[in-house]
């Protein structure tokens, strides 16, 4: 199997048309804050030595918070407590921020470096539900642009009719189960605590 290259690549694709090119900037503008203000979910790319991974994260409208036009910073949350991306950072402070808008044909990156922050004043300002994360990451912006939503339309990612029926593949509990040599009882307790868990322990 040929391995593609990057004069290759220069052959197969044509160069971005000077408009994209001059929409990829170095800092928050008003539009840019704008989205920020109504996003409610993003995916989190960060790296190391040890690997790669990629996060999601959500919250209300606005939870990640513009600090100024070169800065965002939004709370770590309660998750699986693996806090890979946290660990990414120590070593990593490159990240990668890729926005999508339910229901919206558009979405919003964000590439920087970034560092974890236990400030107490920081930690207070990102309070939900009336809680306070443990910490909060702070992102320094090195580029950010909009990205066309070409891919939202090929998955058809809003259409109701690409709703999935849960009973067209493993539950959460059915595949820890399987993993730990569990049997079908304990596959239905696992999948009770993971739907009582996923709704109401948000934060």
């Amino acid at each position: 199997m040929p391995i593609v290259g990057p004069s290759d690549l220069d052959s197969l694709y044509v160069p971005p048309a000077e408009a994209i090119q001059k929409a990829v900037l170095p800092h928050l503008v008003s539009f840019h804050v704008a989205y920020l203000k109504m996003a409610t979910f993003f995916c989190l790319a960060t790296g190391r030595d040890h690997g790669l991974d990629a996060s999601p994260r959500g919250g209300p409208p606005g939870f990640v918070h513009v600090l100024d036009p070169h800065t965002v910073a939004f709370a770590d949350w309660p998750g699986n407590n693996r806090i890979e991306s946290l660990r990414n950072l120590m070593e990593d402070s490159r990240v990668a921020m890729l926005f999508l808008f339910p229901g919206l044909e558009i979405f919003m990156r964000i590439n920087g470096h970034a560092h974890v922050s236990t400030d107490a004043e920081l930690v207070a300002r990102m309070h939900e539900a009336g809680k306070k994360p443990k910490a909060v990451t702070v992102v320094r912006i090195d580029e950010v642009l909009f990205h066309c939503g070409k891919a939202i339309n090929r998955a058809r990612l809003w259409e109701s009719q690409s709703h999935l029926d849960r009973r067209s593949l493993p539950t959460v509990g059915q595949m820890k189960a399987a993993m730990t040599g569990g049997g079908e009882d304990e596959a239905r307790l696992m999948d009770a605590h993971y739907d009582r868990g996923v709704r109401s322990d948000l934060y």
